[in-house]
């Protein structure tokens, strides 16, 4: 279905002030028997729709659960498109996801801020941050081609980008040559954009390769973001004080999870592949930009560390085995000078951030869970995907507020309804703890060496009060 709802031919005889942009919508056809390719899909249909209606040169990319909080966000970023030491490989500008439901006490970690904050700023001085998915302006021509390779795609134009005179013309416009189109939205235009948001358009084409967004990951703009910088685009990072769009966070710990295993699953699919970072990426982009991209890719195995880091030493703990040197030994100073170090750094990114000790607490815990739980599920997805076990699966997040919800997320009491699957791991590991604790303790009262063990049983300690808030929901349903 595709409804102009506004077309700008009524604008004649108005002020400018009360003029108001081509506004179309668009519905595109879908199939059982034809992949949709989810939002990649959807993307990639609007880019064809808006290239013969109306064919502007860039693209705002916004979720379902954003909206514009600030009107010079498109001046912002064309400060940087229009720039003539930036513009012939500048792909997109990045604007953060900020979110208007944060709590003071933000439990889960939905303003996301080591990413937003500390990570992408980083990536920001070497040609260009991470791709978010949203609230970013988008250089059309750079799904098109790479720099300074405008006619790439365009000797066999039909091949590549499908049989449409006139799609094919609004890509030559937008790679700088001179095309006589007509700018009119005529009954024949409106007849052409619906057939190429049908599903069989991108048949034997370069849609969804080398062309628009990429259908080889669920995470299409991360990774379409990151085939451009591979291209040569590059790409910047803004982060206004006003922030310039404003979205719905999760408020509880089942969609805060299903989010980050998509995530993780996407990312980790992408680092084993044929596109890895270290392998595709390191030849195509800088050093430094491919290690990024790598810590992206590959830091969900931490969940394999802190699975073993949660129970190995416990286990060792309970029943009198050291693990670590004893605490009267200098190599035991090695390892406090690691983790304490770890934990200053930690501590020194939250505050230069504007967060509290608190802030750095609630990201400890809510790390420490993620890692045992959705991450885990995240790599033994890919996996089962690659034994053939598993298919590809899109998984929606909740974007409906419940207010049950919300009050308990505003308190700071964590909400695990509907988080069975994750909470199975995360269970049993904090069960194993405390049984491990209070038997090492035991051990150590009836004799044992209290420097052997000093390490083993501080981490014991330094899981369970960082679990206190899952013990304290596991209580009441073990009363019940």
């Amino acid at each position: 279905m595709l409804q102009v709802i506004y077309d700008t031919k009524h604008n004649e005889g108005v002020d400018d002030d009360s003029k108001l942009p081509l506004l179309v919508y668009v519905s595109r056809e879908k199939r059982p028997s034809y992949p949709h390719r989810f939002k990649a899909g959807a993307l990639n249909a609007l880019l064809r729709v808006s290239g013969i209606m109306s064919n502007g040169p860039y693209t705002l990319v916004l979720d379902c659960d954003m909206y514009c909080n600030d009107p010079t966000s498109a001046k912002q970023a064309m400060c940087f498109h229009l720039d003539p030491k930036l513009s012939d490989s500048l792909s997109y500008a990045q604007f953060p996801q900020i979110f208007y439901n944060v709590s003071q006490n933000d439990i889960y970690d939905g303003q996301a801020r080591s990413a937003y904050k500390t990570k992408y700023q980083g990536m920001d001085g070497i040609k260009g941050t991470v791709c978010a998915g949203t609230g970013y302006y988008l250089k059309k021509k750079a799904l098109y081609c790479r720099p300074n390779h405008e006619d790439e795609f365009l000797q066999e134009s039909e091949k590549n980008f499908g049989f449409s005179t006139k799609l094919i013309n609004s890509v030559k416009e937008l790679t700088g040559k001179n095309v006589n189109e007509s700018k009119t939205i005529s009954d024949a235009t409106v007849q052409e954009a619906k057939k190429l948001a049908s599903c069989t358009f991108e048949q034997n084409t370069r849609w969804g390769k080398e062309i628009g967004y990429s259908y080889d990951c669920l995470l299409e703009s991360t990774f379409t973001g990151y085939l451009l910088h591979c291209k040569g685009w590059n790409s910047v990072y803004l982060y206004p004080n006003r922030p310039c769009f404003l979205g719905c966070t999760t408020i509880d710990m089942k969609d805060a999870l299903v989010q980050l295993m998509k995530w993780a699953s996407g990312l980790v699919q992408v680092g084993l592949s044929k596109y890895s970072p270290l392998t595709y990426g390191i030849s195509r982009m800088s050093i430094l930009q491919s290690m990024c991209y790598g810590y992206f890719t590959f830091s969900h195995f931490f969940s394999v560390s802190c699975l073993l880091y949660g129970i190995v030493p416990q286990l060792c703990f309970l029943y009198g085995i050291p693990v670590f040197p004893k605490a009267t030994n200098p190599w035991f100073t090695a390892f406090a000078a690691v983790f304490l170090s770890s934990l200053a750094q930690h501590l020194y990114e939250v505050v230069s951030s504007g967060g509290s000790i608190r802030t750095m607490w609630n990201e400890q815990r809510i790390w420490m869970i993620k890692s045992v739980t959705a991450c885990l599920f995240g790599c033994l997805d890919v996996m089962m995907k690659y034994i053939g076990v598993a298919k590809a699966n899109f998984r929606l997040t909740n974007k409906a507020i419940d207010q049950e919800k919300l009050e308990k997320y505003e308190k700071g009491k964590f909400d695990f309804q509907g988080a069975k699957m994750f909470m199975i791991p995360l269970t049993m590991l904090v069960l194993l703890n405390l049984g491990c604790f209070l038997g090492g303790l035991k051990g150590l009262v009836n004799g044992g060496n209290v420097a052997e063990m000093f390490v083993q049983g501080l981490l014991c300690f330094y899981v369970l009060v960082l679990s206190f808030p899952i013990l304290e929901g596991l209580i009441p349903k073990i009363g019940k």
